[in-house]
């Protein structure tokens, strides 16, 4: 496995649901806390992921910002890497870029879902990175289509961010390890599972891996499993076979899950242990002791969900981990 691209680094996840008015003070009490970054979400029907990680940035200081993730079927590459571009030079060494396939459903119900997924990314990873690098590729892609445009050598930032693959599978996890400075992986992540996604990542150089999880401290690490039970109800449906597949216990949630008649009686009925494993969630201790599992597993950027219904006073129990 390559060395990491970056030190290990503790980030936070702004909540696609959040008020828009606890938006900001979100980002500026994650920056407070001292955390390393704060991710931005771009979901179908909530917010853009470029309009809040420019105001997350222009009302904080130091922190990372991370847009995970873009849709590459959302953006034209040329006009995405205008914006990037524009973000970079405004907030130098500030702002990394997540690209992934977008949601199948989502992207179908745009008109925007290609016949090979696969392709499509590699095809736009590439073209976004070269763009930023001050290229003028000429590209002639299935998807991508390239006639001499770059950036202007006014609009070229100084640091050029990180593009990351929001990705899961392990076909597209061999893309991203080919053509990405990194890979994001969804929620939930075990070690089991960052070190499954790396052997399919197989990069030859640095590659950074941003692990999504549910965040949940407590002292009383009873309370703390019991909060971040909610975040866990989606596991176990088809689209997550590839986190749970290296779990010892797969087999059985599997089962559990096809027994129960909603979400929330799964989230009710799993065990405490599969809570543990699937979260990072307990005591301070407990959670500390998670996070450096999943930075031995080869997680470079561990990113934290926050629960509950007051999302910005969660940050200061989930700053009890750095």
């Amino acid at each position: 496995m390559p060395a990491p691209a970056t030190p290990a680094a503790t980030g936070v996840l702004l909540p696609r649901d959040l008020p828009a008015d606890r938006i900001l003070p979100f980002a500026r009490r994650a920056e407070e806390l001292g955390f390393d970054s704060v991710w931005v979400v771009e979901d179908l029907g909530f917010r853009g992921g470029i309009a809040q990680a420019a105001a997350v940035l222009a009302s904080t200081e130091r922190i990372r910002v991370g847009i995970g993730l873009l849709p590459a079927g959302a953006r034209n590459v040329a006009f995405a890497a205008l914006e990037v571009a524009s973000l970079a030079q405004l907030f130098p060494g500030r702002i990394d870029v997540g690209v992934g396939h977008g949601m199948p459903g989502w992207m179908r119900s745009v008109g925007q879902w290609p016949r090979s997924p696969l392709t499509f990314l590699h095809e736009y990873v590439h073209a976004l990175r070269a763009l930023l690098r001050g290229e003028r590729p000429e590209v002639r892609g299935r998807y991508v289509r390239l006639d001499g445009v770059g950036l202007e050598k006014c609009a070229l930032p100084d640091v050029v961010p990180d593009i990351l693959a929001g990705v899961r599978g392990p076909r597209s996890l061999g893309v991203s390890g080919e053509v990405a400075d990194g890979t994001i992986l969804a929620e939930p992540v075990t070690p089991e599972y960052a070190r499954a996604a790396l052997g399919h990542i197989a990069a030859t150089r640095d590659h950074r891996l941003v692990a999504y999880n549910i965040g949940s401290v407590d002292r009383d690490p009873a309370v703390a499993l019991a909060a971040a039970r909610p975040g866990l109800e989606w596991i176990g449906e088809p689209d997550w076979h590839a986190h749970i597949a290296p779990l010892p216990f797969a087999e059985e949630l599997a089962r559990l899950r096809a027994g129960c008649a909603s979400r929330e009686e799964f989230a009710r009925r799993m065990p405490d242990a599969w809570v543990a494993r699937l979260a990072v969630a307990g005591t301070p201790e407990q959670a500390r002791a998670r996070l450096d599992a999943l930075r031995a597993a080869g997680v470079t950027d561990a990113v934290l969900a926050p629960v509950g219904p007051d999302p910005v006073g969660a940050l200061g129990h989930l700053a009890a981990v750095l």
